[in-house]
């Protein structure tokens, strides 16, 4: 059986205001009804054992509640401490798979490329397999399309074949090159796109990182003996794994082994990296538009035009993205968004929270949204999924009072516990320990009106939380 690893820690930051740090564009629904998390994990063949999940530890009540609302399971979900590059994020994977004695074929995915050709994919993990069995570290080569300046390039070397599998020696692993040079390794014929996607047996890389790369072994090896059980998630011990390089499986095994090979791979493949390949992927309009929420075009071509909350018009644009959320709005020449990564840059240097969060934002037990903010006033929806409750907690600047709009709350304030119903309110003063509760079989939703002195989240005393939050 293959164990599917799937790395699941980016941040998507060419892909702001859509992707933001707290919700990256791995669990948003870009090219199909259901997230990028999710069309990984389905496009995964029946060969497939449950995959272990790579994320971080503020991510992994979205990757819990995408795997529940997805009906499918994980072996595991590690989390990493902080995030330390590619090969160390698989060390982890392999040392979890080899644990038991057991030796599975590692299908190494990323959780947020678009593979539109699921059965070519399927063919080409087949054929990998192969040389896998005969103890070679496969890469995934894309078929290049076009010349393409932000993706890797792999030299093919000389040509393999099993039976029916057909592969090639590396030659070389090339960094992104300028688009002259990326012309030539595309008229050349002897170059793929490195995809990040690779297939080996757990064992085998293990011995080649090592082998090559010693230390990161070594790290990954102490803090993954050293983890702990958290629920359903596997921590690592982040005092041990904060040492660890910052390597790239590419810069740490591949580029070393002799025992790689690269298995081409023509699936309609994209990583989705930015608002320009995002445009390539989607269906588009006899104006060469790809539209998406409540859009009216008037002479506009060959652009991408997104509304999330509110009407957005265009006239007489071309080769343009616009993109609108409920607190930020993006307009750039779309051969420029690879640049949108320096806006993300700014806010963070200014201390803006957009660059983190949306206005909506996502928790264990459901999401808030910011409707309005004043200098003493705030103003959330709250939605608390069926089953789930809020930490006991209190505030030392702030007052609440909620108003239900669907559902019933079971609210206990101080020494008493009491339920709320549509058109119920309730007052929380400063200083009170308190707790929200939805009993009930439908989502509940209220509205929270915060007044006091300081109202950010960090305010938040907590005395018992069912998720594990400190």
């Amino acid at each position: 059986m293959m164990l599917p690893v799937i790395m699941s820690g980016g941040s998507g930051t060419r892909l702001w205001p859509l992707s933001r740090a707290s919700h990256p564009k791995q669990f948003l629904a870009l090219t199909s009804k259901q997230t990028m998390l999710q069309d990984t994990i389905n496009r995964l063949g029946s060969t497939c054992q449950d995959p272990i999940i790579i994320c971080n530890e503020e991510h992994r009540f979205i990757v819990a509640e995408q795997l529940r609302s997805n009906s499918t399971k994980a072996s595991e979900i590690i989390l990493e401490p902080v995030g330390r590059n590619t090969a160390p994020a698989i060390a982890l994977a392999a040392l979890s798979a080899t644990k038991n004695g057991s030796d599975p074929y590692l299908l190494v995915l990323a959780a947020d490329h678009v593979i539109e050709d699921v059965s070519r994919f399927q063919q080409a993990v087949d054929n990998a397999k192969v040389f896998a069995e005969e103890g070679k570290l496969v890469a995934f080569g894309i078929v290049p399309r076009h010349p393409e300046t932000g993706y890797g390039y792999i030299k093919q070397g000389g040509k393999q074949q099993i039976v029916d599998a057909i592969g090639f020696e590396v030659d070389a692993f090339v960094e992104k090159p300028n688009y002259e040079t990326a012309e030539k390794f595309v008229d050349s014929g002897d170059y793929l796109w490195n995809s990040g996607m690779f297939l080996f047996k757990a064992s085998k890389y293990l011995v080649e990182l090592e082998q090559h790369s010693p230390k990161i072994y070594k790290v990954c090896k102490d803090a993954f003996d050293n983890k702990t059980q958290d629920y359903d998630f596997t921590r690592i011990d982040g005092s041990i794994f904060s040492a660890c390089p910052d390597d790239s499986i590419d810069y740490a095994v591949m580029e070393h082994t002799q025992s790689s090979i690269v298995v081409p791979l023509d699936a309609g493949w994209s990583d989705v990296g930015s608002f320009s390949s995002l445009w390539e992927v989607k269906d588009k309009d006899e104006n060469a538009n790809v539209v998406q929420g409540d859009v009216i075009l008037e002479d506009t071509s060959n652009s991408f035009v997104y509304s999330s909350d509110r009407l957005v018009t265009t006239v007489g644009i071309d080769n343009l993205v616009v993109v609108e959320t409920k607190d930020a709005v993006l307009v750039a020449l779309k051969d420029k968004v690879q640049d949108v990564k320096q806006i993300v840059t700014k806010l963070k240097a200014m201390q803006r929270n957009e660059f983190k969060d949306h206005r909506e934002v996502y928790r264990p037990w459901g999401k808030y949204d910011s409707l309005d903010t004043g200098l003493r006033d705030q103003v959330k929806r709250i939605t608390v999924n069926p089953g789930a409750k809020l930490s006991v907690q209190m505030h030392h600047h702030r007052s609440e009072h909620w108003v239900v709009v669907s559902g019933t709350a079971k609210v206990t304030n101080g020494e008493k516990t009491y339920l709320i119903t549509e058109n119920q309110s309730t007052y929380i003063p400063l200083g009170q320990i308190h707790a929200l509760e939805n009993p009930g079989i439908l989502p509940l939703e209220l509205i929270e009106v915060q007044t006091g002195a300081y109202l950010g989240e960090d305010d938040i005393v907590r005395f018992q939380d069912k998720y594990g939050r400190d």
